[in-house]
């Protein structure tokens, strides 16, 4: 049975006394981490959580769920920088029979609100750094039943009729959990950077099999408890866990036995405490969001020494790794294997791209995997690798429910074609010569130049070819001759100028001259998500600003 919270506890059992995870001065085995959430469970359900009603009672069953409706399982918010606590929540909530899900820290607390009022939460799982913002907005939540505080270094008091994790787990029993199925939900929220929130319904098996270490399809749980016998592997996961790829990988390490080593600073990238931290818990494998996270880790590693000889691969995830930062990477450390993995919240993974030193592909060429296609511009069939034409990247199989009480939304993104339901999140791709995907970017960022589709993200690896630029976002803005213009925000190396002439230069050698940004913008600062990833409506605002003001 491919239940998440069965498989964690199975693989605990085999080696109890094994490290789970480290964080800092915390060391944690898998038999602490059993215990703890278990406890984690027994605290949930003495509040009144868990599976309200099982799930053949629902009325409509997948249907009735795809167009929005009530799982059955109370919702539980984790609101947590990374540590153990987090997954910790998410593990003991499922074992719970809850249903955990993703908050950004980031929020504001309309956003807050929304996404609480969204996801129906009925508790709160928090550090004691988001109380302040909580005492803010708690009164228009009236349905959260329990807030559990843990502590951090804020000081923050804990909040009226709160509860101490660390005192709450204490009094709690480690009860071995019961009745859990493969149809118990995993809830993963999305978007910020293209509309409000949406929370993705997984069932977990299908996230098992979609997203984690099922893409090898072991066929029960004695398969997957042998392949995590005798595990040696470390692996860092750098981005934030309130983000997929983060929770993801702890996830997939630990169903192979692994030991999952945090970087001491959980709130912000700290490229010498990664590296750091690598060094001293002889970490193989590091995870991180594409050239947000690659740059400034690569530019550490020209300043200081650290011995990296356990250090065999780095995977990510997210966001592009630009050809010119892999390349930097292998120079740097010759063994290294990259692999740069293409996937959504709806869809898991979806095709990978593997780099050595005497092997490199070009940025966006993917193997695809299994039930991986691309489809049709009007979503009417399969599009063949022959065509080389442009279509979207579609995944069947292992596919989410759909959004959590979202009916329009669901309908759109999880479209049955000639009798196959396909999760179509909204990328553009086409095959090329040699029947890989190229994948093109993500059309809510495409920009119409004179009748002309032109992907922000191909403009944005082309420029970042050019040795002077640090990071790159592209937009489009109005233009009275071709309605809109690509625009190029900017961001150089410190104390380096960028040469306009140049710039052109360098992305001419990639793109066809109508692609070509006609404007660039130089600033001081490119925003980004915790994750690494552009804030799009902030690049367009501040592109608006910035050609308003040289107009004056």
């Amino acid at each position: 049975m491919m239940n998440l919270a069965v498989i964690t506890e199975a693989v605990a059992a085999i080696n109890p006394q094994a490290e789970c995870l480290v964080h800092g001065q915390r060391r944690l085995t898998y038999g602490q981490l059993t215990d703890r959430t278990r406890r984690l469970a027994d605290v949930l359900q003495k509040a009144g959580l868990g599976c309200q009603r099982e799930r053949s009672e629902l009325q409509g069953g997948l249907q009735g769920e795809l167009q929005g409706w009530e799982s059955g399982q109370d919702h539980v918010a984790l609101y947590l920088y990374n540590g153990s606590e987090y997954m910790e929540g998410m593990l003991g909530a499922m074992k719970a029979r809850t249903a955990p899900f993703n908050v950004n820290y980031r929020y504001v607390d309309e956003e807050l609100i929304y996404l609480f009022a969204n996801a129906n939460a009925r508790a709160v799982i928090y550090h004691a750094s988001f109380a302040p913002a909580l005492a803010r907005v708690r009164d228009r939540l009236p349905n959260i039943a329990l807030w559990l505080q843990v502590q951090d270094d804020s000081g923050e008091p804990l909040l009226p009729g709160a509860l101490d994790y660390e005192e709450a787990l204490a009094q709690a029993a480690p009860l071995e959990p019961t009745d859990l199925t493969p149809d118990d939900l995993y809830i993963l929220y999305t978007g910020g950077t293209t509309g409000a929130p949406k929370g993705v319904l997984w069932r977990q098996e299908d996230i098992f099999y979609g997203a984690l270490d099922g893409l090898r399809r072991p066929a029960n749980l004695e398969e997957v408890v042998a392949q995590a016998q005798n595990a040696t592997q470390r692996v860092m996961p750098t981005p934030p866990m309130m983000h997929g790829g983060g929770h993801w990988g702890t996830l997939t390490c630990w169903i192979n036995g692994g030991c999952v080593v945090l970087q001491s600073n959980s709130r912000t990238l700290d490229p010498d405490d990664v590296w750091s931290t690598i060094e001293r818990e002889k970490v193989s494998a590091v995870m991180i969001v594409g050239d947000a996270f690659a740059r400034p880790l690569i530019d550490q590693l020209k300043q200081k020494t650290y011995d990296l000889s356990h250090l065999n691969l780095v995977s990510s995830g997210g966001a592009i790794l630009s050809v010119s930062l892999k390349q930097e990477l292998i120079e740097l450390l010759p063994n290294l294997t990259i692999v740069d993995g293409l996937g959504s919240s709806e869809t898991g993974t979806q095709a990978v791209q593997v780099t050595r030193k005497d092997f490199t592909q070009t940025v966006g060429s993917f193997d695809i995997m299994a039930n991986n296609s691309i489809l049709s511009e009007d979503l009417t069939r399969v599009v063949t690798p022959e065509s080389q034409e442009v279509g979207w990247i579609a995944k069947t199989g292992f596919v989410p429910l759909g959004y959590l009480g979202d009916a329009e939304k669901s309908a759109g993104t999880f479209p049955t074609i000639a009798g196959v339901r396909y999760s179509v999140p909204g990328d553009r791709a086409q095959y090329d010569a040699s029947g890989k995907m190229v994948l093109l970017g993500r059309d809510s960022v495409t920009i119409n130049s004179g009748g002309e589709k032109i992907y922000a993200e191909e403009v944005e690896q082309a420029l970042k070819h050019h040795e002077e630029v640090y990071d790159a976002v592209v937009v489009g803005t109005p233009d009275e001759r071709w309605g809109n213009q690509v625009t190029a925000l900017i961001l150089p190396r410190v104390g380096v100028p960028c040469d306009e002439q140049s710039l052109r230069e360098t992305a001419g050698e990639w793109l066809a001259s109508y692609k070509l940004p006609k404007a660039y913008l130089f600033v001081d600062e490119i925003l980004r998500s915790p994750s690494g990833k552009a804030d799009y409506c902030w690049a367009k605002e501040k592109a608006l600003a910035e050609l308003a003001k040289a107009k004056r």
